[in-house]
């Protein structure tokens, strides 16, 4: 029987019940499936398609037509499972009424919410796509848009002055309206200490264990993408090299004559075979 949809309500339940939920990324439909037929209930359509899909080196050349692209995908994929769709940079940064309105294009194409990388600095903006009705997940820590601003890939809030300065973006847009927010490569201390004061839910990626909920990859879960794997990564399996296995594998099936065999191949009744000599 296919799952049924978690909703907001119910992500924001786990605040107080205990339960932990549980957000994959994926970026097309045949994992998107896989995902709906999982115990997963959330999956975000991230701008790190940069990366895992584009080969980029970041997620800043991604635009919204790419997410509107991989978001009807996954959508497509998995009816049964509550969506995520990134705003990629600059999609919200330029002023409020461009920011309601890439939201929206969003939810039309199938987004259950969509989520907006930063705190204090984008709140009245968070605030004002929320109150047009579009509800917003946020992303604070570690934001890859605005990696290069942090000297790369590092972690944040590591001193006394940087956990505050995280710990007040978190109640910005928490006061804004965010339903539920991102950690990303934060101290699990501190995302605990952020968990028990705002009223959202809170994502941990690399946040330690006391958050409400948890998001990886599903490239890094099962060993796809090895560009680099964070410290946070737990790869369940190593399908990269398995596929490379295969791949290998038919080529020489093709080069030693094993590959077709009869089974994989068509006939024609040979009375009309003959017909044609």
């Amino acid at each position: 029987m296919a799952k049924t949809k978690i909703t907001i309500p119910e992500i924001l339940e786990t605040k107080t019940n205990g339960k932990k939920f549980k957000m994959i990324t994926v970026y097309d439909y045949p994992m998107a499936n896989l995902v709906d037929r999982s115990a997963a209930e959330l999956i975000l359509v991230g701008d790190s398609l940069g990366m895992v899909i584009q080969g980029h080196d970041g997620t800043i050349p991604v635009n919204i037509e790419d997410i509107l692209y991989h978001l009807k995908l996954v959508r497509r994929g998995a009816p049964n499972t509550f969506v995520v769709g990134d705003m990629p940079f600059m999609s919200y940064q330029i002023n409020r009424d461009e920011a309601i309105r890439n939201a929206g294009t969003l939810l039309k194409a199938g987004a259950d919410c969509v989520k907006m990388e930063g705190g204090s600095k984008i709140a009245d903006t968070v605030k004002a796509v929320v109150d047009a009705g579009v509800p917003v997940m946020g992303h604070i820590g570690l934001t890859p848009q605005t990696a290069a601003m942090m000297g790369g890939f590092k972690v944040q809030g590591k001193n006394a002055e940087a956990a505050e300065k995280l710990l007040q973006d978190a109640i910005a847009i928490d006061n804004a309206g965010v339903f539920a927010m991102v950690l990303e490569c934060m101290p699990a201390g501190l995302c605990k200490l952020i968990t028990e004061r705002v009223k959202c839910a809170t994502i941990s990626v690399g946040g330690g264990k006391d958050c409400n909920g948890h998001n990886l990859n599903a490239y890094d879960l099962v060993g796809i993408f090895d560009k680099f794997v964070p410290k946070f990564v737990k790869q369940y399996a190593q399908m990269g090299p398995q596929m490379v296995e295969v791949f290998d594998t038919w080529c020489k099936e093709i080069d030693d004559g094993t590959f077709p065999e009869e089974k994989h191949c068509f006939t024609i009744n040979d009375e009309n075979l003959k017909r044609l000599y």
